[in-house]
C-alpha cells in the first residue's frame, strides 16, 4: 500500500467515525442498549476480518477490553445527554490522560510541554461546564470526561500489547460492551428504521473504520496518525447541526478549540 492510499484510508476512517453523533441521536432507545447493539454488530465485522482472534485473557488484554468497552458506553451516554460537540471534544482529551499516566504505565517522562497542554485542555473543559449547567448536561459532560479518560487508558494499554494481538483485545472490548449494554434494551424494541441505524452504526461508524485505521496506521507518520483523525471532532457536530439543528454554544466551541489545540500542540511538538 502506498503512503497516499494510507492517508486516504485514514481520512475515510475519520469521516466514518464522525457520523457517530448524528446516528446515536437518531435512535430513541436507552443509551447502554444503543452502545451494546452498535458493538454487537461491530463484533461480527471485526471477527470476520480477524478470522482467528487470539484471546489470551492476559491482564493487559483484559484491561484493554474493560477500558475500551467503557469508552464506547460512556461516549454514547455523553452524546445522549449533552451536545454531540461536547461529547466528542471531551473524548478527545484522551491524549492528556496519556501524558499524565504515561510515566506510570510505560515509564515515559512527562515534559513541561505536556503540563502546558494539560493546563490548556483543563481550561477548555471548564468552559464546557460553564455552558452546560443543567443536571442532564452536567451528567453528559461527566460521561464525556469518563470516555476520554477510558480512551486514554486504552491507548496506553494497547501500546503495552502492541507486540501481541491488540486487535483481539479491542474485539473483546466490543463483546464486553455488547454483553453489558444489550440487556438494557429489553422491554421495548426500536423501530425498523432505528434498527437499520443501529446496524449502520456498527458497520459504518465502528467496524469498517476500525479496519481502515488498522490498515493505514502502518504507513503514515505518527504526526499524521494524530492530526488526520482530528477530522472526527470537527465533522461530528457539523452532521448533527445539519440533521438535527443542534448548534453548540459559544463557550462549548471555545472549549473545544482549546482542547483540540492542546492535542494538536502536543502531537506537533512531541
Amino acid at each position: 500500500m502506498s503512503h497516499r492510499s494510507a492517508v486516504l484510508l485514514l481520512v475515510a476512517a475519520s469521516v466514518l467515525w464522525s457520523f457517530g453523533g448524528v446516528m446515536i441521536k437518531s435512535v430513541d432507545w436507552p443509551s447502554l442498549a444503543k452502545a451494546g447493539a452498535r458493538s454487537a454488530v461491530a463484533v461480527l465485522i471485526m471477527w470476520a476480518w480477524l478470522r482467528k482472534p487470539r484471546f489470551t485473557f492476559s491482564p493487559t488484554q483484559v484491561g484493554i477490553a474493560i477500558t475500551y468497552a467503557a469508552t464506547l458506553i460512556f461516549f454514547v451516554v455523553a452524546t445522549d445527554r449533552t451536545t454531540a460537540a461536547n461529547a466528542i471534544f471531551l473524548q478527545y482529551t484522551a491524549p492528556i490522560y496519556v501524558a499524565l499516566l504515561g510515566s506510570w504505565v510505560l515509564g515515559e517522562r512527562t515534559r513541561p510541554l505536556d503540563w502546558l497542554c494539560i493546563a490548556v485542555a483543563l481550561g477548555g473543559i471548564g468552559l464546557f461546564f460553564r455552558e452546560q449547567l443543567s443536571a442532564t448536561g452536567f451528567a453528559g459532560n461527566l460521561a464525556g470526561l469518563a470516555s476520554g479518560a477510558c480512551f486514554g487508558t486504552t491507548v496506553l494499554l494497547l501500546r503495552k500489547e502492541r507486540d501481541n494481538c491488540p486487535a483481539s483485545a479491542l474485539l473483546l472490548g466490543n463483546i464486553l460492551a455488547a454483553v453489558i449494554g444489550l440487556p438494557f434494551g429489553m422491554g421495548r424494541m426500536p423501530s425498523t428504521h432505528e434498527c437499520g441505524v443501529l446496524v449502520l452504526m456498527g458497520v459504518v461508524q465502528l467496524g469498517v473504520p476500525y479496519i481502515l485505521y488498522s490498515l493505514a496506521i502502518r504507513r503514515v507518520s505518527a504526526l499524521q496518525a494524530i492530526l488526520i483523525p482530528m477530522l472526527e471532532p470537527i465533522l461530528n457536530p457539523v452532521w448533527v447541526a445539519i440533521a438535527r439543528g443542534e448548534i453548540p454554544g459559544p463557550w462549548s466551541l471555545a472549549g473545544g478549540g482549546l482542547v483540540l489545540g492542546a492535542v494538536v500542540l502536543r502531537g506537533v511538538m512531541r
